[in-house]
Parts: structure tokens; sequence; C-alpha cells
């Protein structure tokens, strides 16, 4: 895939939002809130499937080879951490919503909205099932998926239905605006 010099920039620039929202967090045990969704799906909305996710790729290896861009700082070891499975939904989120979105050719709030949600359940399908392994084989925290579920999954519900409406409603104003340049 041969991508444009517009292209290159918007992938770093969604890049680097989703290394900032890392460092906007609300700590509340093992995976912390932050701002890293809202930019993953507005990466996925503006950009489309492969530039989306390509902008989640490239935060996360830019994090692995050791730039402390991730919650916890980073590194190769990081993904041994808990929450380095919700990184690698991140990519695959970005994906799936920018996917649907693109399927529309003016796409509208509340499919916007739905691709956001659905990115969200492919982001805790990968995210939750590392963090239970993680957490009970490498950690030593002996936990049942219930409680990871509560903890990894079911908390950040609301905040994620708030960062899908905000995507939503960023990406009606925006999407025209990027379709004419």
């Amino acid at each position: 895939m041969k991508i444009k010099t517009r292209n290159m920039i918007l992938v770093s620039f969604f890049a680097a939002l989703t290394a900032v929202g890392a460092f906007i967090k609300v700590p509340i045990g093992p995976v912390p809130i932050t701002l890293q969704f809202l930019f993953t799906a507005l990466a996925a909305v503006l950009l489309g499937p492969k530039l989306g996710a390509l902008s989640q790729l490239l935060y996360v290896a830019i994090g692995l080879l050791g730039i402390p861009v991730f919650t916890e700082g980073g590194g190769p070891a990081y993904i041994f951490q808990p929450t380095f499975g919700y990184l690698l939904g991140y990519i695959a989120g970005a994906y799936i919503i920018g996917l649907i979105v693109s399927k529309y050719k003016e796409p509208k709030f509340l499919q916007i909205f739905i691709a956001c949600l659905a990115g969200v359940a492919v982001i805790y399908a990968i995210g939750v099932p590392y963090l239970y392994l993680v957490l009970n084989y490498v950690s030593g925290v002996h936990i049942n998926f219930s409680k990871v579920l509560t903890i990894g999954c079911i908390v950040f519900i609301p905040g994620d239905v708030v960062k899908s409406i905000l995507t939503a409603l960023i990406g009606v104003k925006v999407i025209p605006i990027l379709k004419k340049i």
C-alpha cells in the first residue's frame, strides 16, 4: 500500500494523539480510564480502516521500541503488562470502526456511534482475556474471569459510550470537510 505524504502525517498525528490520550488518565485498578479510545476511534472514523489501524499500529510499535507512550511507560517488556491486550485491541478496533464507517458515503451520527460500539466490543474481546491471562499467569494475581470482566470491561462501558458519542459528533462534522480537501 502506497501512502501519500498527507496520510503519513495524519497517521503520525493520530498515533501521537493516542499517546497523549494515554497520559490523560484516571487510575481505577489495573486498567485506568484514558482518552486513548477516543483518539483510536477518531483515527478510524476520519482515516478509514487501513490508515486508522496503521496509526494504532504505529503507536504500539513506538511504545514497544521503548518510547514511554503507554500509560505505564514503554519497551518490549510491556507485552507482560495486564493492559497490553487493549493496545492490541486498538489496532483491530480501529480497523473495524473504519470498515463500518467507510461503507457509508456520508455517515450519520448513529452509524458512526454504532461503529464505535462495535470497535469497543473488539477491544474488549482482545483486552479482557489478555488481562485475565497476564494477571493469573504472569503477575501471579489469582482472579476469576467474572471479576476480570468487571474490572476490565463493565466499569468502562459508560465512559466508552460517552467517547463514542463524542467521536460520532466530531465525525459527522469533520468527515465532509476531509472529503473536500
